[in-house]
């Protein structure tokens, strides 16, 4: 300024120079006098310094809940979870599993060291039970989830046995008195299981039909088995699906339709024509398209006609006879979807599965109705026909790759999903022998809502086993992040609306799942083959937790030892 009070370079001079320095340098020129300060909050100047510093493609918008640029930037520098506070070492061998309670106030852990954990989470987190299931034939613990009120955990394990063993059990444990209230088998391991109500469980059995054909069963069970008897069923079938190519149904989840009145999710800006939609709603409607018993059975004797004659051409090989085979028995086999009434919220079981191979490449959708949620009724389910066998998925998902780990938005309504994408082109011409897999894991997003993919996928982490050594690595969403582990010894946060990764979480080993607090996107947890378990809070909440109380004033600190 000079003497009479008029800046000495104008308002547009000062913006130039701030758009070439760097936020923090702005945000100090700005507490030089009052013209550099309102020439720092500009908006077309943050909105720049935002765009820049963030990497965001400029043709992304602001994210709509956000009143301005430097507010923006403030929340994706100062909310991330990324400032460690706690290591716990409770564990005694590789951490798998991460759940928090739906209250935040508790979460469990699962571990190579077959214990599951139940801690508090306060200021500081500390243990409140360890379960050993060891003595249940358990080689390890691998998932855990807490019901919808808090009362009970459903924790998931895997029998010891031979090494291609694939038997798992559930156990139910009582967060009142941590009781263990029930077990019941799962099969193969990895379904995981999963809740439907807060009373009742979803488990997998495996039936085997042929060398790569096979049946999976997935049952409804009540999580109280004591109060069996003739006249309550503690089970119930579900679904019965067929499996070609030595495929199986694994990682069951559940989504809640009745949540998903949410505002869209702006990740799809951009230029259409840059990569188009994926749609995966394979359900049909078209009654023709639906073989009936008679014609699958016509046309399964022209095709073993053909072959017995040697007209089939090429020569085909065993499995894929098998194969054929499975798929026109199944033609005429297999109970079409059905639709809930109009106006009717129904829930979706989701889960992994495939055509072509035993390695998980596809999702499989299928809708649970509201008669389909209770054990009550004929234990081999309802509606199916003595010559429906199998039930046909609603919605199919294939992601071309190999999915290692799915997770649900807090509304339910999208599915980020990590996968490891096949060479372009991939044929797979051996179920036993999957294409090879990429190093980058690609995160996908499907909106459930429209049954649509998102466009862009989330890209960062990696992963480096094999097709025969791949294994399940857990995410988690947030209302505004994703996160999830990897094979290269981090964990990473994504903003969820501006695709764009926030930070990485150093572990010593592979980080296997990662957990936010749903009242609390600031807080994060990490679990790692490194045995521990980190705690990450924001730098913001770090500012909170650290600041000086003030003293109380002299007045009231006589009043309060009065009163003593």
């Amino acid at each position: 300024m000079d003497e009479g009070g008029t800046p000495l370079l104008p308002d547009s001079l000062v913006y130039q120079i701030f758009l070439s320095l760097g936020p923090a340098d702005v945000l100090a020129a700005g507490l030089v006098c009052r013209q550099w300060l309102a020439v720092s909050r500009d908006e077309f100047l943050w909105r720049e310094q935002f765009y820049r510093y963030y990497q965001v493609a400029r043709d992304v918008p602001r994210h709509p809940a956000a009143t301005s640029w430097l507010e923006e930037f403030q929340r994706l520098y100062d909310t991330v979870p990324c400032v460690e506070v706690q290591t716990l070492r409770e564990h005694t061998d590789q951490v798998l599993h991460l759940s928090f309670s739906h209250s935040g106030y508790q979460f469990a852990s699962c571990s190579k060291d077959c214990t599951v954990k139940i801690w508090s989470n306060d200021l500081t987190v500390s243990l409140l039970h360890s379960a050993d299931m060891r003595p249940y034939n358990w080689s390890y613990t691998q998932f855990s989830q807490f019901n919808q009120d808090d009362s009970l955990l459903l924790a998931s394990g895997v029998f010891l046995g031979p090494h291609n063993s694939s038997s798992g059990e559930i156990a139910v444990i009582s967060l009142d008195s941590f009781v263990l209230l029930s077990r019941v088998r799962n099969k193969p391991y990895d379904v995981f299981g999963c809740w439907l109500t807060e009373t009742s469980l979803i488990s997998g059995n495996l039936h085997r039909i042929g060398d790569i054909t096979s049946c999976s069963v997935l049952w409804l069970n009540n999580a109280f088995q004591d109060v069996e008897s003739e006249n309550v069923n503690v089970v119930k079938r579900l679904f019965k699906i067929q499996n070609l190519n030595a495929s199986t149904i694994r990682t069951v989840m559940v989504a809640d339709c009745s949540r998903f009145d949410s505002p869209d999710l702006l990740l799809d800006a951009g230029d259409p024509g840059t990569s188009p939609c994926r749609v995966f709603d394979l359900g049909s409607d078209n009654e023709e398209e639906a073989a009936s018993p008679a014609h699958a059975k016509e046309g399964l004797r022209h095709f073993l006609d053909s072959v017995l004659e040697g007209r089939a051409q090429p020569q085909l090989s065993d499995r894929v006879l098998e194969t054929k085979v499975a798929e026109l028995l199944a033609q005429g086999h297999t109970k079409p979807p059905e639709h809930s009434a109009t106006g009717t919220r129904s829930k979706y079981l989701i889960f992994t599965t495939g055509c072509l191979t035993y390695s998980p490449h596809q999702i499989g959708i299928k809708q649970i109705l509201p008669h389909q949620m209770t054990t009550a009724g004929p234990v081999l389910g309802e509606g199916r026909g003595s010559d429906a066998f199998f039930d046909a998925l609603d919605h199919v998902i294939d992601v071309h790759g190999h999915i290692i780990g799915m997770g649900l938005s807090p509304d339910n309504r999208y599915l980020y999903v990590n996968s490891r994408a096949w060479p372009s082109g991939a044929v797979v011409a051996d179920p036993m022998q999957p294409p090879p897999i990429a190093e980058e894991i690609d995160l996908l997003v499907f909106d459930l809502k429209t049954m649509r993919e998102v466009r862009r996928a989330l890209r960062a982490h990696r992963a480096y086993t094999p097709n025969d050594e791949c294994f399940f690595i857990f995410l988690d969403v947030s209302r505004d992040f994703v996160a999830s582990g990897a094979e290269d010894r981090h964990g990473y946060i994504w903003d969820r609306h501006y695709n764009i990764c926030l930070a990485k979480l150093r572990h010593d080993d592979v980080v296997n799942s990662v957990a936010f607090s749903p009242q609390e996107q600031e807080l994060l947890l990490t679990a790692s083959d490194d045995a521990t378990i980190k705690a990450w809070r924001s730098p913001r909440t770090m500012r909170i937790l650290q600041a000086p109380r003030p003293r109380p004033r002299a007045f009231f600190s006589w009043l309060a030892s009065q009163r003593r």
